[in-house]
């Protein structure tokens, strides 16, 4: 399902899960590092993806290079990668042994037909969101 109302929402953001951060950065000032870097601190498990950090640690557990590399299955993955890539990763994460619960497009990335491949997988997706200001708006911060 592609989730829009502020219901859906809180009901992925009320308690931390595993998250693997597509697109993953370092630098206090990137968006990929400080998002992700909040909801560690309120006690989210995440997993960096991203061949440049690969191998390294990042917010309390070792990058890895891409999504098939995750040491396991993870509940949400956030996505920060631009919007035409959108297909490429729907078709990689549909290619994995587990599936996520849900897909969380940042802010400003979108891609419809994406969305909609993974929705029709059984996968929640949202869409041109940031999780900082919306956890903060319906969970608190």
């Amino acid at each position: 399902m592609i989730l829009h109302d502020d219901d859906a929402l809180r009901a992925l953001l009320r308690a931390p899960v595993s998250l693997a951060v597509l697109g993953a950065k370092e630098g206090d000032m990137e968006p990929a590092y400080y998002v992700p870097a909040y909801l560690h601190a309120r006690g989210w498990p995440v997993i960096g993806v991203n061949p440049k950090l690969a191998g390294r640690p990042w917010l309390g557990a070792t990058a890895v290079d891409s999504l098939a590399s995750l040491p396991g299955p993870v509940v949400g993955v956030e996505v920060f990668r631009r919007p035409d890539q959108l297909p490429a990763i729907a078709e990689e994460l549909l290619a994995l042994p587990w599936r996520p619960k849900f897909v969380w497009f940042q802010l400003g990335i979108r891609h419809d037909l994406a969305a909609a491949r993974l929705s029709d997988a059984g996968i929640d997706v949202v869409q041109s969101r940031c999780m900082m200001p919306e956890h903060r708006r319906l969970i608190g911060g």
